[in-house]
């Protein structure tokens, strides 16, 4: 584990130094961790630790951080993290004790900074939530973590309402599990702001065969490269496969 680690923290930091003064590049990854438990059946957070530190990625949101029942405890604790990884905990949660909020965290490498943290509460018939998070990255980023709801109605509606949380943001990225299967339909209230990308298909980890993950991003953010996490541990740590997107935020939109 501590090898990767190591691998994971060279290439953000890599990514980092090297962007110079002109333009500014981060990797974001988005991971739907299944409050970590593998498709083996067991629960070992150790291990969702380890896929994180394969994704060399300076921000990640996570779906389904926490335990569902109760007060719902984290899946991943926070000394976790620390020991195992080299990223900082944006604190979302409303109850002192979860991960996430509506199961959606967020962890950033400790040379960055967030702050100017927003729930958003999102209509449907399931209990479904988003984070509004504000990065130090160039002239500002507006990350978006989100777990959208089961019902195509329902997750229009939701992307929708986080559309107008995120109207006075001009660098915004919106990321997570969109539960949409659909290439073409489902994504509509996205469409004036918003260009909408899949790395690739994501479910089930152990045959993907639907892109569910996904970031939308505005027209200043600029799209390098992206992919999914397909290694033999990603395969078996969850039911989802880690996806992530290398972006750029040029000057002349500073």
């Amino acid at each position: 584990m501590g090898v990767n680690r190591s691998v994971g923290v060279k290439i953000a930091r890599v990514r980092h130094y090297l962007c110079g003064m002109s333009s500014h590049f981060i990797r974001i990854a988005s991971y739907n961790m299944r409050k970590a438990r593998g498709l083996d059946q067991r629960r070992r957070p150790e291990r969702t630790c380890a896929v994180l530190n394969t994704l060399g990625a300076d921000v990640v949101v996570l779906q389904e951080a926490d335990r569902r029942l109760g007060p719902r405890p984290p899946a991943l604790s926070r000394e976790m993290i620390a020991a195992e990884t080299d990223f900082d905990v944006v604190e979302v949660c409303d109850n002192g004790l979860s991960l996430g909020w509506h199961g959606n965290a967020v962890l950033v490498r400790k040379w960055l900074s967030a702050g100017d943290v927003k729930r958003v509460s999102l209509p449907g018939l399931e209990p479904r939530g988003a984070v509004r998070v504000g990065l130090n990255v160039g002239p500002g980023l507006t990350l978006v973590a989100t777990h959208l709801g089961l019902r195509r109605r329902d997750r229009r509606a939701q992307l929708a309402a986080l559309t107008a949380a995120t109207a006075d943001d001009t660098h915004c990225i919106i990321g997570g599990d969109f539960n949409e299967w659909s290439v073409a339909k489902g994504l509509e209230p996205l469409a004036a702001r918003f260009n909408t990308h899949s790395p690739g298909r994501s479910f089930h980890a152990r045959r993907p065969i639907a892109a569910l993950d996904r970031f939308a991003m505005t027209p200043g953010v600029i799209l390098r490269d992206a992919g999914v996490e397909e290694g033999p541990l990603a395969k078996i740590a969850s039911d989802h496969l880690p996806i992530w997107s290398d972006i750029e935020i040029p000057p002349a939109t500073c």
